[in-house]
């Protein structure tokens, strides 16, 4: 294999077909099927199911689509390092949905400021999906909280924050002896905060009966607001939520109250542009 092939091969998979593959790479569509067989050869594989004139990726065709894209995108950190050691191009950055929408807005103000000729792209997910996407060469790095395994990411510490439960503003105190909510609002499974409100349950000796699942954190509180049931989440969104004053905050006891989000990316993978948001975050 060389980087041209996977090159041509990532682009006929990009663009849906040989025609346009060619278009795109400035090349004669005779000579983009010859390479993409040639590669096929090499590998001694069949990377797509051919329909007459339409391609579909193989199940060996998906299997080398990551790893093309991790090597080209190496060659590419690897070509840009050596022509020039600054930050520079794409920094490709996960984060999970609070700290974007409450951490990030004034270190990524800094960074553009300082660096306005790298381009960010900005990716939301739990802490699973964001580590999956760096160890197959899609994010450069992520704001994800812990755990993540020391083994295959670098980090840097960049916030702590504090969980709470919020429930309607009429809610009494939650503890003692009384009965925990029966519903919680939460994010899909993966997000640290459903996980550490289940957990917060089960030490309990509870369960909740009933979990809603939504998409943001001002659906969630304005699902709270109206007694659907209670969420966990960090205090700092609170500031972002105009109705405040609709809502009880309950704080967590001493060591259930603080979650650490750190800045990782993969071991040896930390380019000029990861590396300049983590001095940014250091501060």
């Amino acid at each position: 294999m060389d980087l041209s092939d996977l090159k041509i091969f990532t682009t006929v998979v990009r663009e849906g077909s040989v025609t346009r593959a060619a278009r795109r790479l400035h090349r004669v569509q005779s000579n983009v099927t010859t390479r993409i067989r040639q590669l096929e050869q090499d590998l001694g594989v069949t990377l797509f199911i051919r329909e007459g004139k339409r391609l579909h990726l193989a199940p060996t065709g998906k299997m080398l689509l990551g790893y093309a894209e991790r090597l080209l995108s190496l060659a590419d950190e690897a070509r840009g390092a050596v022509q020039d050691p600054g930050p520079r191009g794409t920094l490709r950055l996960g984060a999970m949905e609070s700290t974007a929408a409450v951490r990030l807005p004034g270190p990524l103000s800094e960074y553009h400021r300082k660096y306005s000729e790298v381009v960010l792209e900005l990716r939301i997910g739990t802490p699973e999906v964001l580590a999956a996407a760096i160890l197959a060469g899609q994010l450069d790095a992520a704001l994800v909280s812990e755990p993540i395994a020391d083994t295959l990411f670098e980090r840097t510490a960049a916030f702590v924050e504090e969980p709470v439960i919020v429930a309607a503003a009429d809610y009494p105190p939650l503890g003692g002896k009384a009965k925990l909510p029966r519903s919680i609002i939460a994010f899909e499974h993966g997000c640290p905060y459903r996980k550490r409100l289940e957990n917060w349950y089960a030490k309990r000796r509870e369960m909740p009966e009933r979990t809603v699942e939504l998409g943001s954190y001002h659906a969630m509180l304005g699902c709270v607001v109206a007694g659907m049931g209670v969420a966990m989440i960090p205090r700092s969104v609170l500031t972002t939520f105009p109705e405040r004053r609709r809502l009880s905050v309950h704080a967590l006891a001493p060591g259930e109250n603080r979650m650490k989000i750190d800045l990782v990316w993969r071991i040896g993978a930390g380019s000029p542009n990861v590396q300049a948001l983590s001095r940014i975050l250091r501060k």
